[in-house]
């Protein structure tokens, strides 16, 4: 589990084609921190750290990702130079700063409005109408693995969410959502509890 935290900006350096990638990615951790078989969320993909070496503060870190993955993340993530946020796994007894994420990619958002506001950035994001019941206002949703509150939300006639949220500098700086323009791609992943209130609500009629 994760909490949508971002923690670092990791760069994508090399990806091997091994079948599933592998994906090797520079950070700016200790690598003595890092055990093998560690979860990290890559901007909202859980990932199984299978290699590590480097320094502290210039450590990297290796990843396999399926077929299955790419398929269902965002267009032009896996390639080199391509930057992630990065969260390792949460501890029990960490600060909960964000909302519980599992690492889970539910749906790809298209970026249909990036614009700056009074300082902060404005992004209106289009999805499919698989997880239009599941976005609300004022509810929670992850976007490439940062927890962010969205402020407004509307259906579309053909069935499709749009929904805006509102990125304030410090987010932008550390996070990639301040490099987003319109037109980009991002993992989008809903809140977990909207999740299983819909459940519920399914098994209650």
């Amino acid at each position: 589990m994760f909490t949508g935290i971002v923690t670092a900006i990791g760069t994508i350096t090399k990806i091997e084609d091994k079948g599933d990638l592998r994906v090797v990615v520079s950070c700016p951790w200790d690598p003595s921190g890092i055990d093998i078989g560690a979860s990290i969320a890559c901007s909202g993909v859980c990932l199984t750290v299978v290699e590590k070496g480097g320094e502290n503060g210039d450590a990297w870190v290796a990843f396999d990702v399926s077929g299955e993955t790419v398929s269902r993340t965002a267009q032009d993530q896996w390639r080199a130079g391509r930057r992630l946020n990065l969260e390792p796994a949460l501890k029990l007894g960490d600060e909960l700063g964000g909302h519980l994420v599992t690492g889970h990619v539910d749906a790809i958002g298209r970026i249909a409005l990036a614009e700056d506001i009074g300082g902060s950035t404005r992004l209106e994001i289009l999805a499919g109408e698989d997880i239009a019941p599941y976005v609300a206002e004022k509810g929670s949703i992850t976007v490439d693995g940062v927890s962010l509150t969205v402020n407004e939300v509307e259906d579309e006639a053909n069935g499709d969410v749009r929904f805006a949220l509102n990125i304030i500098p410090h987010t932008g700086e550390v996070t990639t959502l301040g490099d987003l323009s319109e037109g980009d791609a991002v993992n989008l992943e809903i809140d977990v509890l909207a999740r299983y209130l819909k459940r519920m609500q399914a098994l209650a009629k």
